[in-house]
């Protein structure tokens, strides 16, 4: 087993965010930070999605780009993944499914720079995904340009990559190597200029590339 990750709790009620340090705690690959300590991924539990919250996220990951996001959301649509995905949240959680054994692998996955979301979302996503639009986010809105679309294998990489597999895992299961799996989400956030992985995810959903 290697080092825990070292993670930070921030909640509006005190009662709640003391309650899910407990509950994290004694998780043996968890260490939960202290005040003022360096964490490797921040929890933040709210009661829903909200812009001004997403440019908080979004301005905290571009002066710290070594602390990932899990978001413990009460309400939580699909609409609200692609936002927190765009923003830069890694994992997202419904609080009413959220235990400590599930937040506490999302908060690994979140370290290990993978992407996690409900199921049920995903799938929703992926229905709606359908048919729209692509957009480029650099360009204001523009469509992008003509051989821009995913490729199969990009396309499986990435639904892998949305249900919160990691690098290892994906490739067992598409028979690649881990490099390919690197190679090919390094490709495709270089060619539509995204920030990471859960950035892809979220880009490939909203415009229907996936």
């Amino acid at each position: 087993m290697g080092e825990p990750v070292r993670v930070s709790i921030v909640a509006q009620d005190p009662v709640l965010e003391a309650g899910t340090r407990t509950s994290l705690h004694y998780h043996g690959d968890i260490a939960v930070a202290l005040s003022g300590e360096r964490a490797q991924v921040a929890v933040m539990i709210v009661d829903r999605v909200a812009p001004q919250m997403m440019n908080a996220v979004r301005a905290g990951l571009e002066a710290d780009e070594r602390q990932e996001v899990v978001l413990v959301a009460t309400e939580l649509a699909a609409e609200d993944a692609v936002q927190a995905f765009a923003a830069g949240v890694r994992g997202l959680l419904r609080r009413s499914e959220c235990t400590a054994e599930r937040l506490a692998s999302t908060v690994v996955a979140a370290a290990a720079g993978d992407c996690t979301l409900p199921p049920d979302l995903l799938d929703e996503l992926l229905r709606h995904g359908q048919g729209a639009t692509v957009r480029r986010p650099d360009t204001g809105g523009a469509a992008a340009p003509g051989g821009s679309a995913l490729s199969e294998r990009e396309r499986a990489v990435l639904r892998l990559v949305a249900d919160g597999r990691e690098t290892e895992e994906i490739a067992r299961e598409l028979c690649y190597s881990p490099r390919t799996v690197t190679t090919v989400v390094h490709d495709v956030t270089r060619r539509f200029q995204l920030r990471n992985r859960a950035h892809a995810v979220a880009f490939a959903l909203r415009t229907g590339l996936l």
